[in-house]
Order: C-alpha cells, then sequence, then structure tokens
C-alpha cells in the first residue's frame, strides 16, 4: 500500500488483521509518540479491539479506552497494542 501524507509517500506492506481477517489501514501517529506511520484495524467488531478496555490495567470504570491491534513498519512489523477510544 502507498500512504501518502503532506507530500510524503511511504511504500507499506499490506496486512490483514490476525484477529478479524480485516486489512489494516496505515495510520500516521502524532509526532512526539515516537512512531512514523504504523498500520491500525479499525475494524470496530474485532475480537482484540472488543472488550478490549477490560484489558487496560488501573483504568477509571467511566473511562472509555480500549486496545487496537497495530503494526509497526518501522520496528518488522512488530505488533503492539494502540490504546484508542471504544465505542
Amino acid at each position: 500500500m502507498i500512504f501518502k501524507y503532506a507530500g510524503i509517500e511511504t511504500e507499506l506492506e499490506d496486512h490483514d488483521c490476525p484477529h478479524c481477517g480485516k486489512p489494516m489501514e496505515a495510520w500516521l501517529a502524532p509526532p512526539d509518540s515516537g512512531w512514523g506511520v504504523v498500520l491500525v484495524c479499525y475494524n470496530n467488531e474485532c475480537p482484540h479491539y472488543k472488550d478490549s478496555d477490560k484489558d487496560i490495567v488501573n483504568k477509571r470504570d467511566d473511562c472509555t479506552l480500549g486496545c487496537r491491534y497495530a503494526l509497526n513498519p518501522d520496528n518488522g512489523y512488530k505488533p503492539f497494542n494502540l490504546v484508542a477510544m471504544c465505542f
């Protein structure tokens, strides 16, 4: 896949989420995060994401955070949990 942002093109490998089989999408992380472009599963029905709010330790009960499955191309496409808002 080719990801374009602010006139810069980044070529990324195509990956499907191993939990739901949906194609992962490129996301440009905030500048201070230390990441560049990462691949994220945006499927709200993905088993990894669904009810993942229970996996976050010391989270307040009224907090709506969860974890999306993500891959970091700069680190050999190693997986990690990307904290995100749950809806």
